[in-house]
């Protein structure tokens, strides 16, 4: 017959179970700084964060490629800033060359030279193989170059991404006309280069001039374009027309800087509001799984300590035990 039960014993061990079970918890989220790790810690808190998370990283891929498109978007104002100072020294040597007694003839060397300059600028303006001032083979004029903004998720679950685009890119309501000519230079083989301001002959046409001047050849014009130069049989009247047509050119190429500038304002716009989503998310997941570091810090040695003070009380009862036992053999 059973004279005694380890019901102190018994006690110990279960006091020691549940402080090892929750030193456990406490540990994995001091390691792993989480609080809800997997989908049992809490099922609505894990579902909810993994869903910001994918997003997260949606906002993060806007952003690269928001950085992609003001680099873009950089090069592309800048060779327009650099071809409009060309243009500038070019209509210069123009009026240079109405003065009475001057050699047309070395006056049009240095335009030549500045020519060259211009297409050089025009085609090497391209950031990672994209090029928004030139118009080659394969490009289409009329679509409008487009950069993805933003990353949307509606209440329903629907998801989608907004873009900007280039505002000055649209299609001509019926033939084209100067204000269409939106890049430097259309050098497209099928083209006729009206959507170059240095290669459209619509310039000329319109102030009525006498020749159908363009800045630069297109590759796909007909030969009824005459690039502009001089020479010292030229009259002044043909220089004349020749001023006004690049003082029209101007007027466009600023037309397209003011675009590549505002547009990559917005791009900065933008690219700040991104980061601050990305940002709010952060802070969104955090305060949802993320353990307070500080407070399970201090939960772990309290727990130690009471795991060290649940080992005495098993020993001691253990030690209870054994005495009593040994009492009851010498019986």
């Amino acid at each position: 017959m059973s004279i005694y039960r380890r019901t102190s014993v018994d006690a110990a061990l279960y006091v020691l179970r549940d402080i090892s079970r929750d030193m456990t918890k406490t540990q994995r989220q001091v390691t792993t700084g989480l609080r809800v790790e997997k989908a049992s810690d809490n099922g609505a808190y894990w579902a909810i964060s993994s869903t910001l998370k994918t997003d997260q990283k949606a906002h993060s891929a806007i952003r690269d490629a928001l950085g992609l498109a003001a680099a873009t978007m950089g090069t592309a104002y800048n060779a327009v800033d650099s071809a409009i100072d060309i243009v500038s020294q070019i209509k210069a040597k123009l009026v240079s060359a109405t003065e009475s007694g001057v050699d047309k003839d070395k006056i049009n060397t240095d335009i030549s030279q500045l020519k060259d300059q211009l297409r050089s600028v025009a085609q090497s303006a391209s950031f990672n193989g994209d090029n928004w001032v030139t118009l080659s083979d394969g490009d289409d004029p009329t679509k409008p170059r487009e950069i993805p903004s933003s990353f949307i998720r509606y209440s329903d679950g629907r998801v989608e991404v907004s873009t900007l685009s280039y505002e000055v890119d649209l299609a001509p309501v019926d033939s084209t006309t100067s204000a269409d000519a939106r890049y430097l230079i259309d050098d497209r083989s099928g083209g006729s280069g009206d959507y170059g301001a240095l290669t459209s002959e619509h310039f000329a046409t319109e102030v009525g001039a006498s020749q159908n001047y363009v800045m630069l050849s297109s590759a796909g014009a007909s030969g009824s374009q005459v690039e502009i130069g001089v020479s010292n049989a030229t009259t002044d009247d043909q220089v004349k027309e020749m001023v006004t047509v690049v003082d029209k050119m101007l007027n466009q190429m600023t037309t397209v800087g003011t675009a590549f500038g505002a547009l990559e304002k917005r791009i900065s716009i933008q690219s700040d509001f991104a980061q601050s989503m990305e940002d709010s998310y952060s802070r969104g997941i955090s305060r949802m799984i993320d353990a307070d570091m500080e407070e399970q810090a201090s939960r772990l040695k309290a727990l130690q300590t009471q795991q060290q003070l649940g080992m005495q009380s098993l020993n001691i009862a253990n030690a209870t035990y054994d005495t009593v036992r040994q009492l009851f053999q010498n019986l």
